[in-house]
């Protein structure tokens, strides 16, 4: 029902563009986001109601006359009733305050337990008009130590035309992310540069160039046998969730979100 409300929407459209070298499962379906995944994420923020304040960077949580009491790096603190955290789960552990000291040993064991995979990923923009000679949308490349990935994103998000230029997004390996995560991003640029020239000489000179580190981009391990969430204290609620408490796809997404709802629920 997800899928076919966000297709009706056009804020997904099933993928028909030839991705070389995809793995694809018996009996799945894969999807686009024409405008980019952020537009799932705008449009359910718009069927909520809710009011978003974006660029709060939280730094700890403490009790305080029975609610939650939330620290930001700018801004004074807010109160809240009710707190759901859905960041990767090694920030959910960086938190400060009450919070160190509310997560039990054995919930904090289980989070310590999730891992993720780290890489890179690289945007290059063209002028509109500019022609990119490949004969398909996206590729997966299994034989560079460098890239993984390669997609020529309006071309496989199904949106080509004259009047918007076309552009080239590259995800590294998850062992070449890891080698250097901690390594300067214009560095990280120009090697990864570098690689991709081999892979695709003609490729024309971009106007301009996106790099960017993904600290954490995949779960490789989750919460083991977690219902897509966790409840760290239960009056006032605290509770987390998230694809590291299910799966890195949008199903595990949906997953975890109805299993944080359902618990969330009877608090309100």
């Amino acid at each position: 029902s997800f899928y076919e409300e966000l297709v009706t929407h056009g804020i997904l459209r099933p993928l028909t563009a030839a991705v070389e070298g995809m793995v694809v499962r018996e009996g799945s379906r894969n999807y686009v986001a024409p405008q980019g995944i952020s537009s799932v994420v705008k449009y359910y923020l718009e069927q909520s109601g809710a009011d978003v304040s974006y660029e709060q960077h939280v730094t700890g949580i403490s009790l305080r006359d029975g609610r939650w009491e939330v620290s930001r790096r700018a801004g004074p603190p807010e109160q809240f009733d009710v707190v759901i955290l859905t960041m990767p789960v090694p920030q959910i552990l960086q938190l400060q305050g009450d919070f160190v000291n509310i997560i039990n040993e054995s919930q904090k064991q289980q989070l310590e337990s999730v891992s993720y995979s780290s890489r890179y990923a690289l945007g290059l923009f063209y002028e509109a008009g500019t022609g990119i000679a490949v004969p398909w949308a996206a590729q997966y490349i299994t034989d560079n130590p460098c890239v993984r990935f390669i997609s020529i994103d309006n071309k496989k998000r199904n949106i080509e035309s004259p009047e918007t230029g076309p552009s080239v997004v590259v995800h590294t390996t998850v062992t070449f992310g890891s080698e250097h995560l901690d390594s300067d991003p214009a560095e990280v640029q120009q090697i990864i540069l570098s690689h991709l020239q081999r892979i695709l000489p003609s490729l024309p000179k971009p106007s301009s160039i996106k790099c960017q580190r993904w600290r954490y981009s995949q779960v490789t391990r989750a919460v083991p046998s977690c219902p897509g969430q966790m409840i760290l204290h239960t009056q006032p609620l605290l509770i987390c969730g998230g694809d590291g408490f299910t799966r890195s796809n949008f199903d595990g997404c949906i997953e975890s979100a109805m299993s944080l709802a359902e618990a969330v629920k009877p608090h309100l």
